[in-house]
C-alpha cells in the first residue's frame, strides 16, 4: 500500500473551554458500573457546576448505546457521559458525532482504548466526572465503515480506534466471554493460540484514496484512527485521533522470522525505543512483514467472507467494505490537562 499525506490538524483551534451550565446525560452499561456510587458522584458535580439534574439512560444487550444516546440528544443533553467499555463508547459516539453535543468518557472495562489514546486517567472516576462538567472540548476524527455481507446487504457503523480483518478479528471471534469477564485481556491469549494455527491468509483487492485497484495477500489488515493497545503495545506509532487520516497496517509474515520481525517492531521499537530521543536513533526501517500506509478512504473486497472487528468487538463476516474518515466530527469533553 502507498501513503497519502495530508496536513496535520491545528490542535490549538480544537480545544475551546466548556462554558456555562448545560444538561448532562449519562449512558451507562449496568454490568460495568456501580450505579449508586456513579449517581452520587454525578449529583455532586452537577450541583457544584450549577447544572440541572442529569438524565440517565441504561444500555442493554439488544441496544448497546445507540438508542439511549439518541434519546439523550432528543432530551437536549449538551454532554453525554459514557460509562461503559469500548463497545458502549463506540455505540454512543456513532450517534453523538456530527452534533453540537460533547461526549465525556468514564472509562470502564478491559480495554478503554479511546481513553488510553487520549491519555486520560483510567482509574479515577471522580476526575472523569468532574471533567464532564468543567473540562475542555476537543474535536477528534471518527472513522465510518460500510460493511457488505454475503447476502449483499450493507450496514454502516462508526469506530473510534480500529477496524480489523484477520488475526485480531479471528481472535475476538474465538475469545471466551466468560473467561474475559474473569481475567480481562489474558483471555485473548487462549484465543490467540487457537487462531495462530489458522494458515488461511486474506486475499483481497483494494483501492486507497481512489487510486487504481490492486490485489494483495496478507495475514491481517487493520485500519486505525489511533494506534495504542493495552499492555503498552503501539501498533500504529504515527496514528493520531485528530490528524484527518486513518493509518493502515498490513501484516505479511513469512514463517517464524516474519513473526519475529513483527514482534520486534511493534513491542520493542514502537513500544520502547520510540519513547525517547536516544531510542529513536536505534529504530530500524520498515520490515517486509509489516507495511504501513495512511489515507482517508479505503475500499476493499475479499476473496471470501472474513471475520471483522470494530473497536474490539466482533462484527460478523464481511465480503467487502468501504471505510473513510469524518474529520473532527466528534467533540470529546476532557480534563484541561488533556486538551
Amino acid at each position: 500500500m502507498t501513503s497519502t499525506d495530508l496536513p496535520q490538524s491545528d490542535q490549538a483551534d480544537r480545544t475551546p473551554k466548556a462554558t456555562g451550565p448545560g444538561l448532562a446525560a449519562v449512558v451507562y452499561n449496568p454490568i460495568k458500573v456501580d450505579l449508586a456510587a456513579l449517581k452520587s458522584a454525578v449529583a455532586a458535580e452537577e450541583a457544584a457546576a450549577g447544572w440541572p439534574e442529569s438524565l440517565w439512560f441504561e444500555t442493554s444487550a439488544d441496544d448497546p448505546g445507540q438508542g439511549p444516546a439518541a434519546r439523550a440528544l432528543e432530551a437536549g443533553a449538551s454532554v453525554v457521559i459514557v460509562a461503559g467499555g469500548d463497545g458502549t463508547v463506540r455505540a454512543v459516539a456513532e450517534i453523538v458525532h456530527g452534533t453540537d453535543s460533547a461526549l465525556a468518557l468514564l472509562p470502564s472495562g478491559t480495554g478503554n482504548l479511546l481513553a488510553r489514546n487520549l491519555k486520560l486517567v483510567l482509574d479515577d472516576p471522580e476526575q472523569s466526572i468532574h471533567a464532564a462538567f468543567t473540562g475542555s472540548d476537543r474535536a477528534i476524527d471518527v472513522a465510518m465503515i460500510d460493511i457488505e455481507r454475503h447476502d449483499r446487504s450493507v450496514d454502516r457503523h462508526a469506530y473510534l480506534v480500529m477496524a480489523g480483518l484477520g488475526l485480531d478479528a479471528k481472535m475476538l471471534a474465538n475469545t471466551d466471554d466468560a473467561l474475559k469477564a474473569k481475567v480481562g485481556w489474558l483471555a485473548y491469549v487462549k484465543a490467540l493460540v487457537a487462531v495462530g494455527q489458522d494458515k488461511n491468509d486474506l486475499h483481497f483487492r483494494y483501492s486507497l484514496d481512489k487510486k487504481p485497484t490492486q490485489s494483495m495477500r496478507a495475514h491481517t489488515i487493520m485500519v486505525g484512527n489511533c494506534g495504542s493497545l493495552p499492555a503498552k503495545i503501539v501498533l500504529l506509532p504515527d496514528a493520531a485521533v485528530d490528524d484527518g487520516v486513518f493509518d493502515i497496517v498490513v501484516l505479511k509474515p513469512e514463517g517464524v522470522l516474519g513473526w519475529l520481525q513483527i514482534l520486534s517492531k511493534v513491542i520493542w521499537e514502537n513500544g520502547v525505543l520510540a519513547r525517547t530521543r536516544l531510542g529513536r536513533r536505534f529504530q530500524t526501517k520498515d520490515v517486509d512483514a509489516l507495511n504501513y500506509a495512511t489515507g482517508t478512504e479505503l475500499v476493499l473486497r475479499l476473496h471470501r467472507p472474513e471475520e471483522i472487528e470494530l473497536d474490539g468487538d466482533e462484527f460478523g463476516k464481511a465480503v467487502a467494505l468501504k471505510t473513510w474518515i469524518d474529520p473532527g466530527s466528534l467533540t470529546v469533553r476532557v480534563p484541561d490537562a488533556a486538551a
